[in-house]
This record gives structure tokens, sequence and C-alpha cells, in this order.
């Protein structure tokens, strides 16, 4: 069996349409023009903080209000989970990881009220044995130490990681894991560049690559 833990924004769900809205609603008491679904899901992938940060400086609001956006972001962030859906076939895909003894959790940058909220809303949570969100450790992705303490939680020896972005892939570079990419996430650079063990299109392929490669392995 095999521990395998999930990024969650453009992994498994596709959250830029709720953070886009509360973004631009930001922007709007700002008096600021929006921001566009594309830089939304461009800004997501470093935790809210750097999401704010590049929100900010793409509308040229000064590193002074850095502070006092962010806290208005995370206030509206936990209720932020009526447009995220997740990506075609991922229920079915975690139904199945599970049933064939796999163990699962959750390694995000999202922070961790806002990770398990949305989980919770769409009743994904009852999956995962552990989540780890960007502020349960001291560090964040791409330090691999979140990653190890998901795995360290989940016990197994056989190890993937699965994710979307430029900062999963370093992720599990530094972790020495290897590396599942969901090819259809928020990520920026070409899927060649991002060195990827296994690539998949598709969640429906997933359950099937793991067994693949465990069978590799072994």
């Amino acid at each position: 069996m095999a521990a395998i833990v999930f990024d969650l924004d453009g992994t498994l769900i596709d959250s830029a349409p709720d953070i886009h809205a509360v973004a631009n609603a930001l922007l709007a008491g700002e008096g600021r023009d929006p921001i566009t679904l594309d830089e939304t899901r461009r800004f997501i992938g470093n935790g809210a903080a750097v999401l704010v940060q590049r929100m900010r400086q793409a509308r040229g609001i000064p590193d002074s209000e850095q502070a006092r956006l962010f806290a208005a972001f995370m206030a509206r962030y936990d209720t932020a989970v009526h447009l995220t859906e997740p990506y075609p076939g991922v229920p079915q895909a975690l139904a199945t990881l599970r049933a064939s003894g796999h163990r699962l959790g959750v390694c995000t940058n999202k922070p961790h009220r806002p990770a398990m909220a949305v989980l919770a809303h769409l009743e994904l949570d009852r999956f995962f044995e552990t989540v780890l969100g960007g502020d349960s450790m001291a560090a964040h992705k791409p330090d691999p130490a979140p990653l190890h303490a998901a795995f360290n939680a989940l016990g197994e020896t056989a190890l993937f990681y699965v994710g979307d972005s430029e900062v999963d892939a370093e992720t599990a570079m530094r972790a020495r894991v290897p590396f599942l990419l969901y090819g259809a996430g928020y990520r920026k650079a070409s899927i060649e560049e991002m060195l990827a063990t296994a690539v998949f299109a598709n969640f429906d392929q997933l359950p099937g690559l793991i067994e693949t490669l465990l069978t590799e392995a072994a």
C-alpha cells in the first residue's frame, strides 16, 4: 500500500473562481480595477500572503497596505467555497484509492482553516487522514518539511506526491519522492519542464497509474 499526498488548489479542486471573487471584492473596495481569472490562477501557489502581494502589486497598491489587505482577504477566505468545484473524477478516484487500502493526505500552501472549509463543503474531507496547510508549520512548500510531516502521519513506505505546479514539483524533488503531475491544473511551465515521475490528464487514470508504479517498484 502507498501513502499518497495531494496538493489542493489546482490539483484536487478548481478554487480560482472563489479566490478571484474575494480578490476583486477587495480591489473594488480600494477603487482598483479587477484582476482576471487567468491572473488569479497565476497568483495561486505560494500561499495566501503571496497571492495578496501579487494581486496588490498588479494593481499598484503600495507595500504598506499588505498587512491590512491580507487580514481582509483572510476574513473572507473561510467562506469562499461556493464557486469551487472538484476536478472531474476526483471523488471517484479518491474513493477507489481508499478502497484499495492506500492512505491519503493533503499538503497545501492554502491556510489550514480555508483548506478544511472547502474540503468539508465539497465532502472530500472524509478521504484524508491528515491535512497540512501553509500555516500548519513554520515552513511551507517548496520547503519539503510539510510534505515529510504529511507522509510521517500516514506511515507507509511507498510514497507519492500529486500536484499541479512548479512549487509542487520543487517540493517533491527536495523531499526526494515521486511526483505525479496533474497536467490540467495551474502550472505555468510546460509539462516537459516539470520533471515529473508521471503525468496524468484525468483523475480516472490515477488509481491505475499508482498501481503500475507500485508494480514497477516491486
